[in-house]
């Protein structure tokens, strides 16, 4: 599944649209075509303030728009620069719950030029879904989405 994803996330980054309208594209596709990949977005650092900011996604609306760092797993990850999986969202003391339907999220952080400058984050009402295929995918989304950044 995720190979044969691979190549229509580099043709969205190829398109001509503005950055924003291909991490669009791309949250669309994801959240399509991968099962249990219920909600996609991408956060990033809100200017010169220690906060997360929500850019493009595609699924329910969110109230968490704004993030600080440290807080939920987000928040985390922007601190820790490392990839976050949580199989269950319960078992969390610092979760931000988007909704009851979700039961497992993943971080994966989005650097530019060694910099940590945003995240993809994935809500998912399928438990401990994630396996190390979704982190390596997620980080090859990524390093495309660097390149237009």
């Amino acid at each position: 599944m995720f190979n044969a994803l691979r190549p229509q996330v580099s043709s969205i980054i190829d398109s001509n649209k503005t950055p924003d309208a291909r991490m669009q594209d791309i949250c669309e596709l994801l959240k399509a075509e991968i099962p249990h990949y219920d909600w996609v977005g991408f956060y990033f650092k809100n200017g010169d303030k220690r906060e997360l900011k929500l850019g493009a996604y595609a699924g329910a609306p969110t109230d968490h728009t704004i993030i600080p760092y440290g807080k939920g797993i987000c928040g985390q990850v922007a601190e820790s620069n490392q990839n976050f999986v949580v199989p269950d969202v319960q078992a969390q003391d610092n979760y931000i719950a988007c909704s009851i339907t979700v039961k497992a999220e993943i971080v994966v952080p989005l650097f530019v030029n060694g910099e940590n400058i945003g995240q993809i984050d994935i809500d998912s009402n399928t438990p401990d879904p994630f396996t190390k295929a979704d982190e390596t995918f997620l980080e090859f989304v990524n390093a495309e989405v660097a390149k237009i950044l």
